[in-house]
């Protein structure tokens, strides 16, 4: 649900949508947890009644949301299912807000509601990602997307460095990966070379827009799906790159509602 940088309002708004083709389907488990090929196809959906009959091999749905049921039910209809969470900025909308000092709340990321996090306050957030990512885990989710990790590309209101950034990502990642579960990196294209080899597979907004996509080829070199949205390009503008990159790609609304139109 996030850009790469932060959202002006204007910015959010809906705009008319273009379809594209289907995507190959995703690949078998690697070691002890589960790792998406390039090409799987994907359906992202964090707002509104999930749609589960989507003919996707992979779902994204937000954590908090969905009880175990929910995940169970895709799991039989033979779908893996990654669970969406904020690890570097808090919301004041979730059940454990208050548990997060003010000292680690900074500048708001251009969601309501949402203040970017000192990730360098790793004793007070490591528990508390922790416990988000068990309650993925308890819930049967196979991988966890944890979003805004690239607060030090933004106005945070802390002195973030690129070192802060790549030390809090790979805590993350041996997070999930310590419970079994697979992870993504979101977005932070810049340090996607220091970090391939700590994240099962990457998620990515609006590569095509600012002419990044390119920049994800490490996942696909290391045989790694890049889950990939557009809002804004029409489909003809970014599909056949995608097909070329070998990215999973799909036209999402902001809203990341039902609908979608993939490559």
């Amino acid at each position: 649900m996030r850009r790469r940088t932060v959202l002006s309002t204007a910015l959010l708004l809906l705009l008319p949508v273009a379809g594209c083709a289907a995507a190959p389907d995703d690949g078998p488990h690697a070691g002890d947890h589960w790792r998406p090929r390039p090409g799987t196809a994907w359906q992202w959906q964090l707002s509104g009644r999930l749609d589960t009959s989507v003919d996707v091999p992979v779902y994204d749905i937000d954590g908090f949301d969905h009880p175990k049921a929910t995940v169970d039910r895709l799991h039989d209809d033979g779908r893996k299912v990654v669970c969406y969470l904020s690890t570097g900025a808090w919301e004041d909308f979730r059940p454990d807000a208050d548990r997060f000092p003010k000292s680690v709340l900074g500048k708001g990321n251009g969601w309501k509601g949402e203040r970017w996090l000192d990730i360098r306050e790793t004793d007070v957030l490591e528990p508390l990602m922790a416990e988000r990512i068990d309650m993925c885990r308890e819930k049967g989710f196979d991988a966890v997307e944890p979003d805004n990790m690239d607060g030090y590309k933004n106005e945070t209101g802390f002195p973030l460095t690129a070192d802060d950034q790549l030390r809090y990502n790979r805590l993350v990642a041996d997070l999930a990966h310590d419970r079994g579960m697979a992870v993504g990196l979101k977005n932070d294209l810049d340090q996607i070379p220091q970090l391939v080899d700590d994240f099962d597979f990457a998620v990515n907004e609006q590569c095509a827009q600012y002419g990044e996509c390119a920049d994800n080829t490490p996942f696909i070199e290391a045989d790694k799906a890049v889950f990939h949205v557009e809002y804004e390009l029409p489909a003809e503008r970014f599909c056949a790159e995608s097909r070329e990159l070998g990215l999973s790609s799909m036209r999402k609304t902001y809203e990341l509602g039902v609908w979608r139109e993939a490559c």
